[in-house]
């Protein structure tokens, strides 16, 4: 057999995206050279690694064995790098963290030093909503995530890390005249929406209960900058995370509208499984971050 790391490599990435083109996107290849070496590894074997039905690829019983062994040397690989490295006193291996689409906005720049001293680090960031985050705690799968509001169905160890202020807003002020709106001028405006299951909305449902708000009009977008943009196009007002909005609100594109209650204040969370045994990786990054998170925050969100 002639199997290069390349083709375990691309092939390990199509069995979990159970697709060419995603894989291409993932491994930053272009699409026919993930289909060539993909074929390459299967004219290795007398049976198929994959079946297509319709448009979608499926794992074999077969592809799922030969998997299994590519896992095993791509893992065995990996940790001889890392040995590598190691022997030579440089920090090595692999660190997993998953956020919450709205900590795009955070935690590059919470990590961005962390990373550049320890080039022997390799870093995996799954940016996602938040129920796939709380199950990837839950499944053991990542070091660290990076939430706003601490879920009840699994425990977990956190490091408060920031503010979160969430504010309404919206394209223009509809009562600019006045310093506060209304309960009334408010149940008349359209409401944007995220997702269930989103700490965003959690916040801003929360919000509009506790005030007696009742909403006659309202739209759902599965992202914060889904709803930005539509904010921003008129469509409508949503409470919604500084952080995130910065920009537009510097720009005017955006506008703060006052409320009574508002902002709501929640913070953003390092958070990792109670009892987790962490890594040497993980373990520096958290001690790192507890050490400089002042100037960090002072240099990075000033």
């Amino acid at each position: 057999m002639n199997i290069t790391f390349n083709q375990l490599k691309i092939f390990e990435k199509v069995a979990e995206l159970k697709s060419v083109t995603k894989a291409s996107e993932a491994l930053f290849l272009t699409q026919p050279a993930v289909s060539i070496q993909l074929k390459k590894l299967e004219e290795q074997f007398d049976i198929p690694l994959f079946e297509l039905v319709g448009r979608q690829i499926y794992i074999t019983p077969f592809g799922e064995n030969v998997l299994q062994s590519a896992q095993t040397i791509l893992r065995e690989t990996d940790q001889l790098k890392y040995k590598t490295l190691q022997h030579k006193g440089i920090l090595s291996g692999k660190l997993k963290i998953s956020i919450v689409s709205t900590a795009k906005y955070i935690m590059p720049y919470l990590i961005s030093d962390f990373m550049n001293k320890y080039s022997g680090i390799e870093l995996s960031m799954d940016v996602t909503n938040r129920s796939s985050v709380i199950e990837h705690l839950k499944n053991n799968e990542v070091d660290f995530a990076l939430i706003s509001v601490m879920p009840v169905e699994v425990e977990l160890e956190e490091f408060q890390l920031m503010d979160n202020e969430l504010y309404l807003v919206g394209k223009t002020n509809p009562f600019p005249q006045q310093l506060e709106l209304k309960k009334a001028q408010l149940e008349n405006l359209p409401f944007i929406f995220r997702e269930k299951g989103s700490a965003t909305r959690m916040a801003m449902t929360k919000f509009l209960k506790d005030q007696e708000i009742e909403v006659h009009k309202s739209l759902q977008l599965t992202s914060n900058e889904a709803v930005k943009q539509a904010l921003m196009a008129g469509l409508g007002y949503s409470v919604m995370p500084k952080i995130g909005i910065s920009n537009a609100l510097t720009t005017s594109k955006l506008v703060v509208i006052p409320y009574p209650g508002l902002p709501i204040k929640t913070k953003w969370r390092l958070v990792w499984l109670k009892n987790k045994k962490l890594s040497l990786t993980a373990q520096r990054l958290l001690t790192e971050l507890k050490q400089n998170k002042e100037q960090i925050l002072a240099k990075q969100f000033n």
